[in-house]
C-alpha cells in the first residue's frame, strides 16, 4: 500500500452574515456571523481532507494565522505516520515548544488545532472508505464490556431511529414573541419535544420568554435554559432561582467556563484537564463535548470515557457552522462504543446553514439519522465557500 503524502494544506476564513437576521443571539454573542476557519489538506496522491473549526465572526483571521502556523507541523507528513501514533501527533501540535506559550490547549491555538485535526481524520476516514457501519466494526474497546451482539443491536437501533436530538433554533435572544411562537409551533408539528432557550441579559425579558414557551410547549415536553458565561456565581443562583417554576432540564454555562468550583451547574469547558476536575468535583451533572472547541475527535474520545466512568450523560453541544454535521459522529459513537445508553442524553441540533455542505446531517422525527458517506461531513461545497469568503466574497462585497 502506496503512503499517502500530505503535500498541501489551506485554509480560508469563511463567514454567513447571520446577524442581520439575529439568528445565534444570546447574552454575550449579541450579533454573531457564523464562521469557520476552513481547512483542507491534501495528499500526493490527489486525496482530501477536510476540517474546520467554527467561530462567530471577528477573529477568524486570527484562528486562520494559527492554522497557517501550525501547517508547518502537518505538511511532508504521511497519513500512515500520523495514525500508527495518532496520540504523538497530537501532541505534536498541542505541545510545540514555541507555539504552546500562546495556548496551551486553549484559546485560539487549540481552536486552530481543532480544524487541522478534523480534517486528518477526514483525511483517514476517506482513505480507509469509513463510514460508520464500516468504523463501528473495527473498534475494538477492550475495556468496555458490551459483547459484540449488543452492540450490533445498537447500530441496528441508530440505523432504524437515530439519535435524540433539541432544538435551540426557535429561541434566539434577539428573535421577536411572535417569531419565537411561530417557530415554536412549527416545530411542535415537526416533532421536536426538547427545546432550549437562550437566556442572561435580563431578568423580566427571561421570565416572560420562558413563561411563553413553557406555555406553547406544555408541561410534559423538556425545557433547557443557557446563559452563555453571562452571570457571576451569585447573580446565577438568584436568576435561576426565579427561572425553576419553569422547570428547566439544565442551566447550560451559568458562569465563567474557568471557575470550575463556581458551577454548580453544567459548563462546557476546553480541555481534557478541566473536564476532569469537573467530573471529580461533581460540578456537573451533564457534559457538553464540542467538536471544534475540544482538540478533535482524539480529546473527545478521552472525554467520552471520563464521562461514563463518572456516569454523567454526554449531551453535546452543535450548532454554528459545521458543528452538527461533525459531532453526530461522536455521539453515535458514544452510544454504540460506550455508553450503550439514551437515558437524559440528547444532541443539541440548529437548522442553519447545513445547505452549505456536501453531505448534510438528516434529521428524521427530531433524531440524528446516521450520515451514510466516507469521511467526517465536514466538507463544503466549493461554491458557497467562494460566495461567503471574507472579504473578497460576493456575499460580503454586497454588504460592504
Amino acid at each position: 500500500k502506496m503512503t499517502k503524502t500530505i503535500i498541501k494544506l489551506t485554509v480560508r476564513d469563511v463567514r454567513f452574515p447571520t446577524s442581520l437576521e439575529q439568528h445565534g443571539s444570546d447574552a454575550m454573542h449579541t450579533d454573531p456571523d457564523y464562521s469557520v476557519a476552513y481547512v483542507v489538506i491534501e495528499t500526493d496522491q490527489g486525496m482530501q481532507g477536510y476540517g474546520l473549526t467554527f467561530t462567530v465572526g471577528r477573529g477568524t483571521e486570527i484562528v486562520v494565522c494559527a492554522v497557517e502556523a501550525l501547517s508547518a507541523l502537518v505538511v511532508g507528513k504521511s497519513l500512515e505516520e500520523i495514525v500508527s501514533d495518532f496520540r504523538g501527533f497530537y501532541r505534536l501540535l498541542t505541545s510545540d515548544g514555541q507555539m504552546r506559550w500562546i495556548g496551551p490547549e486553549k484559546g485560539v491555538i487549540q481552536l486552530a488545532t481543532a480544524a487541522v485535526l478534523n480534517a486528518v481524520w477526514d483525511l483517514w476516514a476517506r482513505s480507509e472508505g469509513k463510514d460508520p457501519r464500516k468504523l463501528i466494526s473495527c473498534i475494538d474497546f477492550r475495556y468496555i464490556t458490551d459483547a459484540l451482539t449488543e452492540e450490533e443491536a445498537l447500530v441496528d437501533q441508530m440505523l432504524k431511529e437515530g439519535y435524540p436530538a433539541y432544538t435551540t433554533s426557535c429561541a434566539w435572544l434577539g428573535y421577536s414573541d411572535q417569531l419565537l411562537k411561530q417557530l415554536c409551533t412549527d416545530a411542535l408539528n415537526d416533532g421536536w419535544t426538547k427545546f432550549k432557550v437562550k437566556v442572561g441579559a435580563d431578568l423580566k425579558d427571561d421570565i416572560r420568554r420562558c413563561s411563553l414557551i413553557r406555555q406553547m410547549i406544555g408541561a410534559h415536553n423538556t425545557l433547557m435554559i443557557d446563559a452563555n458565561q453571562r452571570w457571576d456565581v451569585g447573580e446565577a443562583i438568584t436568576w435561576v432561582t426565579r427561572l425553576a417554576e419553569y422547570k428547566p432540564l439544565w442551566i447550560e454555562e451559568p458562569t465563567s467556563p474557568d471557575d470550575i468550583l463556581g458551577h454548580a451547574a453544567i459548563s462546557k469547558c476546553h480541555n481534557r484537564v478541566m473536564f476532569k476536575q469537573f467530573l471529580q468535583a461533581s460540578a456537573l451533572q451533564f457534559v457538553q463535548i464540542d467538536s471544534c472547541r475540544l482538540g478533535s475527535v482524539n480529546e473527545n474520545l478521552a472525554v467520552l470515557l471520563m464521562a461514563h466512568k463518572f456516569k454523567v450523560p454526554v449531551c453535546p453541544h452543535a450548532g454554528g457552522v459545521g458543528l452538527c454535521e461533525l459531532v453526530q459522529h461522536l455521539i453515535l459513537f458514544d452510544y454504540i462504543s460506550v455508553s450503550a445508553s439514551l437515558d437524559n442524553r440528547m444532541c443539541e441540533f440548529v437548522d442553519h446553514l447545513h445547505q452549505h455542505f456536501r453531505s448534510p446531517v438528516v434529521i428524521q422525527n427530531a433524531h440524528y439519522m446516521p450520515p451514510k458517506d466516507p469521511g467526517y461531513s465536514c466538507e463544503m461545497l466549493e461554491s458557497s465557500v467562494q460566495t461567503h469568503q471574507y472579504p473578497q466574497g460576493q456575499v460580503w462585497k454586497k454588504l460592504q
